[in-house]
């Protein structure tokens, strides 16, 4: 999430490298450990610390994946791309998640933007009530339950199109508190998402500045705090994916200095966060996603925006050990993780040799996740 040899060279030397890094991976059967370029729309260019235009976002079951290819939201089947068929083509967007059954859930950007619900084969996306927020995170299960924030900022749970539940804040939240976004909701219902806390004491003109990951459990008792692995102000912990155990993965961000740590925190939450630390070849890093039940997490190892020594790399970690790196698509271009599924897929985005920036699924991933030699 340095090699001079090339890419496919690379997977098959690096398959042998993963020695006692961790429990097995439940791998898919007869897989090939390679890395799978997918169908793309332009544009196709990479700019370092952006939001990519490529890449995939999540996993279904069989070839499924969802994503984002030249801006627009889209899905592949196999390498063969889809485009979502939004009522103006020049909209912008992404496909955020998908569930086992292939309901996918997607965003359309900007100022009118709006939450969809869609099925491969259906004439036009579904546009989920009262949503309009921009940029919005969002989520689905296997029951068919979305969850994310409506225009109004109230997080929600929504069935079939319809509001079945509103997700408050813990009572002894503080004042000028919000819930900032929601990104997870596991098998079993609990949903994931962050509260911040921005507010002025009257009284002596303090700012205070800080936010917390909050689960609000499947059996509709109140919202539980997660300790933040973060000290608050400029250092906050962004919690990003949630497996069916419980176990919650993102990571610290400390701003303005774009420094990333990835972090884990491990039911029933009653403790700090943990870390495993970073890739041995960069000084930060994320986790954006974990697999259903075999406790893989993934994301991206990072440097500086200004201070790029090494391109960002794709990076797994299968739950024990260091964190392993993820085969480059080229030798010198940049790579991101964002999916990772108990067949030992993971998606995300890689620059190929020309510079260009494609969709790309590693298969047979732990098999091709290696501890790089400094």
């Amino acid at each position: 999430m340095r090699r001079s040899m090339p890419a496919a060279g690379a997977v098959v030397v690096l398959a042998g490298l993963v020695t006692a890094a961790g429990p097995a991976v439940a791998a898919e059967a007869k897989c090939t450990p390679k890395i799978q370029v997918l169908g793309h729309l332009a544009p196709d260019t990479y700019v370092p610390d952006t939001t990519p235009t490529q890449g995939v976002l999540d996993l279904g079951t069989g070839n499924l994946a969802v994503g984002v290819s030249g801006g627009k939201p889209v899905y592949w089947t196999g390498t063969t791309l889809h485009r979502i068929p939004l009522h103006d083509a020049t909209l912008t967007g992404e496909v955020i998640a998908v569930n086992s059954s292939g309901l996918m859930v997607g965003r359309v950007n900007g100022e009118n933007g709006y939450l969809f619900t869609y099925r491969a084969g259906n004439a036009a996306p579904t546009p989920l009530p009262g949503t309009g927020w921009p940029d919005i995170e969002a989520d689905v299960n296997d029951a068919g339950y979305v969850t994310s924030l409506t225009a109004q900022g109230v997080a929600t749970v929504w069935k079939d199109g319809q509001k079945v539940r509103e997700l408050p804040l813990p009572a002894d939240s503080g004042p000028g508190t919000r819930v900032k976004m929601i990104t997870a909701v596991n098998t079993r219902g609990d949903v994931l998402g962050l509260a911040e806390q921005d507010y002025e004491v009257p009284e002596t003109g303090e700012h205070k500045w800080w936010n917390y990951p909050l689960v609000w459990p499947a059996d509709g008792s109140p919202a539980r705090s997660l300790a933040p692995s973060g000290g608050g102000g400029f250092e906050d912990s962004y919690v990003q994916d949630m497996d069916d155990s419980g176990r919650v993965v993102g990571y610290d961000w400390l701003g303005p200095w774009h420094e990333y740590k990835p972090f884990v925190w491990s039911p029933p939450h009653t403790g700090p966060a943990s870390s495993p630390g970073v890739l041995n070849t960069h000084p930060y890093g994320t986790f954006e996603a974990i697999s259903r039940t075999t406790n893989v997490s993934v994301g991206t190892a990072k440097f500086h925006p200004e201070s790029q020594t090494l391109p960002d790399q794709a990076q797994l970690w299968p739950g024990s050990g260091p964190v392993l790196a993820l085969p480059r698509l080229s030798p010198n271009g940049a790579s991101t993780a964002e999916a990772v599924s108990d067949r030992d897929r993971v998606g995300g985005s890689a620059v190929n040799a020309k510079g260009k920036l494609r969709p790309v699924i590693w298969t047979c991933a732990s098999k091709q996740a290696y501890l790089p030699q400094k």
